[in-house]
């Protein structure tokens, strides 16, 4: 309830209500709705200055879980690419190594994709993070770039590693015919006397003496490439083409066992000892060919000798003695 005023009047010496006038009503009003809007704003100001609005509470919370999942994402590239690191870590010093194939640049390895603008779409947007998001643009680029570069590797890696199987394959690495007791070699490769004109002579093989009809066998995976017959000379004669500039000769035999465009297998059967053409006694003449120049077979038996058994060949082949045949 509204408080009544009352003053003193001196004329005539009574209280008289105080009547209020409107103007001060309404500069009352007004003066309090000032202060009140005042009041109102300045509260307003501090709560805005130190207090969140939901929706900022709830963006400030979306915020926070961005940046989780994205410090998150970035950890999970990098461990990506250190895990990439190791495996192009073994195919240039392991897996090339071995394959004998050059390793790959580091150059190429960590070249870049594209210029400084390959990310403008990313700064014109606006996103008040773009930093954070180019950086995981480009990490995540580079990890596609090593790994297109590392499949390509591996591609390559595989395709030498069957060329290599293959060509370890077609290496001739095994005797002809079966010489356990090491008695068989007859004659070695170079300079020996020549059973018919008893001079000095190149021999282009080795002579391994035996029976008719010891068999005789591939000595590398191979194809067939000639079967003939011949009265002087080789005689009947065996040579298998392995592939990589190897070629195989078996000469003097007496039966065949494969026929010319034949696939072989090191260690099949492919004929038998005999004393045909220029021959003096039963035995075969071996010969190994690398790009159709004939080189010393005895380096070709590290399959089935031991070291101590190779040494022993590699002597009895170095004795200068009479060959057995041309």
């Amino acid at each position: 309830m509204a408080k009544i005023k009352y003053y003193y009047d001196t004329e005539t010496c009574k209280y008289e209500r105080v009547k209020a006038k409107t103007s001060d009503v309404i500069l009352n009003g007004l003066g309090i709705f000032a202060l009140v809007s005042i009041m109102a704003v300045a509260m307003v100001i501090f709560y805005f200055n130190y207090f969140n609005s939901p929706k900022e509470v709830i963006l400030a919370n979306q915020i926070n879980e961005y940046k989780f999942y994205y410090e998150n994402k970035i950890k999970e590239v990098d461990e990506a690419i250190k895990i990439l690191n190791e495996v192009e870590n073994r195919d240039d010093n392991i897996y090339r190594v071995v394959l004998g194939a050059e390793r790959i640049d580091k150059t190429i390895r960590d070249a870049g994709i594209g210029g400084s603008d390959r990310y403008d779409d990313i700064r014109n947007k606006n996103l008040g993070h773009e930093d954070l998001v180019i950086e995981l643009a480009e990490k995540v680029d580079l990890l596609k770039r090593k790994i297109y570069i590392e499949s390509k590797s591996q591609d390559e890696v595989v395709k030498l590693a069957e060329n290599k199987e293959k060509l370890f394959a077609a290496i001739p690495a095994i005797q002809p015919i079966s010489n356990k007791q090491l008695l068989a070699l007859a004659s070695g490769f170079g300079l020996r006397i020549h059973p018919v004109y008893k001079v000095k002579k190149m021999h282009t093989g080795i002579d391994f003496a035996a029976t008719i009809g010891t068999p005789i066998y591939a000595t590398a995976d191979g194809k067939v490439a000639e079967v003939s017959v011949k009265f002087s000379g080789y005689g009947k004669m065996v040579e298998i083409d392995h592939g990589f500039g190897y070629r195989t000769r078996y000469a003097h035999m007496h039966e065949f066992a494969v026929r010319s465009g034949q696939n072989v297998k090191r260690g099949d059967l492919i004929g038998y000892v005999g004393n045909t053409g220029l021959s003096t006694a039963p035995h075969l003449h071996y010969e190994v060919l690398i790009n159709r120049g004939q080189v010393d077979p005895v380096h070709y038996f590290y399959n089935d000798l031991s070291p101590a058994e190779y040494e022993k060949v590699l002597e009895l082949a170095s004795i200068e003695n009479q060959s057995l045949g041309m």
